[in-house]
């Protein structure tokens, strides 16, 4: 692949948060080939701290869909400062996400919200359920590189898995969305029971699979390399 192309693909790739085809599988090979590029992301020390279950059977992913959990007030609130409540305010701002992807009641700090309602289940039901495969990536603290205080290695590694598919994904034309909520308290169990996970692994992160019905259309913005990058030495900010 040349440079342009896979620069390309980090470019366009995006969280698909919208319905996908629930009539269209994934090929066996096309999830085989995501799942190879988790196995070849680099981990901390090699010690590839993760196992991954799919599931692509349609009881488990409505059993999952079905889970029931109230988002938090400390994540209402946190959110609530890295939105933007119109498109030029994002563009000017070049970090965050738009209010209008996220329900009403999660706009607005202290809001009444009902568990179970405003889109607030922990399967996001009408996507889940229209997926064609989850991931669930499964986190194992005991397979940690030596003298990383808090695993921080471990944690960055994880990331490299995330990205890791979900370049491949998209370079498939495969919709991928990270689903964070199943690693959140009452939820988390429910999940456990469901899939069978063992005491010792925690979950990470899912990511839902599929052949997006529609493109998915929201204003994707980035700070400029000039914004972020320091020559030498901290706040030179001349690349020359």
């Amino acid at each position: 692949m040349r440079m342009e192309e896979l620069l390309t693909v980090i470019r366009k790739r995006q969280s698909a948060r919208t319905p996908f085809d629930s009539k269209r599988p994934i090929p066996n090979e096309h999830v085989r080939q995501i799942l190879e590029a988790a196995r070849w992301s680099p981990t901390a020390h090699n010690m590839q701290n993760f196992e991954i279950v799919v599931v692509e059977d349609d009881r488990l992913l409505a059993a999952l869909a079905a889970i029931k959990g109230a988002v938090s007030e400390t994540f209402i609130r946190e959110n609530f400062k890295q939105l933007s409540f119109s498109e030029e305010e994002l563009r000017k701002r070049k970090v965050g996400i738009l209010a209008t992807m996220f329900p009403p009641s999660w706009r607005t700090p202290g809001a009444k919200r009902e568990k179970g309602s405003d889109a607030e289940t922990a399967g996001q039901a009408g996507l889940l359920q229209n997926s064609s495969a989850l991931l669930v990536v499964l986190y194992d603290p005991a397979r940690r590189a030596p003298a990383s205080e808090g695993d921080f290695l471990g944690i960055v590694s994880l990331g490299c898995v995330m990205q890791s598919m979900w370049l491949t994904a998209y370079s498939l034309g495969i919709g991928f969305q990270i689903l964070s909520a199943f690693s959140a308290g009452n939820v988390e169990g429910e999940v456990r029971r469901i899939l069978g996970v063992p005491a010792h692994l925690t979950i990470a992160f899912s990511a839902r699979l599929g052949y997006p019905l529609s493109s998915p259309a929201y204003l994707r913005v980035r700070r400029e390399v000039e914004d972020f990058t320091h020559h030498n030495r901290y706040g030179n900010m001349e690349l020359g």
